[in-house]
């Protein structure tokens, strides 16, 4: 999570693993004063990471999710500064949840007139901030979990976009069995989004490769460019190139 301190961070992960803490426990655990804490937590709270309860503060977003942004952070970032370049001004383009997909609004900055489709809440705070960025929300029902937008509103809102490229990520993708996820819901709304473009990128952590979701997505060769950092396998590499497809290692 960038731009917290190391403290910030072992607050966030405390908070985590064990719930609502008073500020006195977490001044007690750090070895720091109650106002300082209390300092802390505001400023993870000005950031979207918390909230503030009585006395103490639990953490903005689900477990999981926090896992997810936590996990392979540096690679995350490379992959998705090197989606970024693949956008151009004036574009038109779905980047669909994902905590590697949320993490390119960071780079489009200086990047003319984008109209961006997406069901990811973790882009809010990009367009907040861009005004070149044009962000249209899928509606549909909120899931904590992934921090989106998704079911069957959001699936007939998709309906009305076509782009030039969309760029997702995955919880898992092989050769054999293509893009996977662990939710039905949220394979339908990848699915969808994908197929919505001209071109489909796949910006994915290699830790993905090799693993198999509980739902397909679609196929491999269905993906025009996998973005994936340099820890993927040699032979993963050649099999992804022989099937035709782009392969940016980053």
């Amino acid at each position: 999570m960038n731009g917290l301190h190391k403290r910030e961070e072992e607050i966030l992960e405390v908070l985590r693993n064990e719930g609502d803490l008073s500020v006195t426990s977490l001044s007690e655990r750090f070895g720091v004063s109650v106002v300082t804490v209390r300092a802390d937590l505001k400023s993870l709270e000005k950031k979207g990471m918390l909230v503030r309860t009585r006395g103490g503060a639990v953490p903005a977003f689900h477990p999981e999710l926090l896992d997810k942004m936590n996990s392979r952070r540096e690679a995350k970032e490379r992959i998705a500064r090197a989606a970024a370049d693949l956008i151009e001004e004036n574009d038109r383009l779905i980047i669909t949840n994902g905590t590697t997909s949320a993490l390119i609004g960071r780079y489009l900055f200086g990047k003319r007139n984008l109209q961006v489709v997406t069901n990811s809440m973790l882009l809010l705070p990009y367009g907040r901030v861009n005004p070149q960025l044009h962000l249209t929300i899928i509606g549909g029902e909120y899931s904590p979990s992934s921090d989106a937008l998704v079911g069957p509103a959001a699936l007939k809102q998709l309906d009305q976009f076509r782009v030039r490229i969309t760029i997702t990520g995955t919880d898992g993708f092989t050769l054999e069995h293509g893009l996977t996820t662990h939710s039905v819901e949220n394979a339908e709304m990848v699915r969808k989004m994908v197929l919505s473009s001209s071109v489909k990128v796949l910006a994915s952590d290699s830790s993905k490769f090799g693993k198999t979701g509980f739902v397909k997505i679609l196929p491999l060769t269905e993906i025009d460019i996998i973005i994936t950092d340099t820890d993927l396998p040699g032979e993963a590499a050649e099999a992804i190139e022989q099937a035709g497809i782009r392969l940016m290692l980053v």
